[in-house]
């Protein structure tokens, strides 16, 4: 399937891709657009849209204070303590005022946004973090409540 989203990827922009191809669609394809052209591309490519916020009609979006990712923990019925500690974690660095809902958020965020400064495309950004999330989630399986 192809997923969309907001181009200029950061935290949730690239945990939610990470989450999909590992739990939910293997062979997944993302599109990265300018957020006014987000959901005619959507439509045009048969795309599922994700995390843009400022858009009402895209389901999996932030929900209260909880982030993206959670939403797609909670949508595809993904639950097991390790992911749902890594989507605390997702939050805190993604959501303005969430931060000490998992003290591992700050660094994270300070991850993304230095990945950001590099310039990459969005393609590489996922290339690159990848890892760092699956070293992520290994963490969050040793310390899940």
């Amino acid at each position: 399937m192809r997923w969309i989203t907001r181009e200029n990827i950061k935290v949730d922009r690239v945990a939610c891709p990470w989450l999909i191809t590992r739990f939910v669609d293997e062979a997944a394809e993302f599109l990265f657009v300018p957020e006014a052209d987000l959901l005619e591309t959507a439509r045009r490519e048969s795309a599922i849209p994700f995390d843009a916020t400022r858009l009402a009609e895209v389901i999996l979006n932030h929900r209260g204070d909880r982030c993206t990712f959670e939403a797609i923990l909670e949508d595809f019925h993904l639950s097991n303590p390790a992911l749902e500690r890594l989507g605390r974690i997702v939050r805190a660095a993604d959501v303005k005022g969430q931060e000490s809902v998992a003290p591992e958020g700050l660094g994270l965020r300070a991850m993304a946004q230095g990945f950001a400064a590099l310039g990459l495309s969005d393609e590489e950004r996922l290339r690159r973090q990848f890892p760092m999330y699956d070293a992520l989630y290994a963490y969050a399986q040793q310390h899940a409540e």
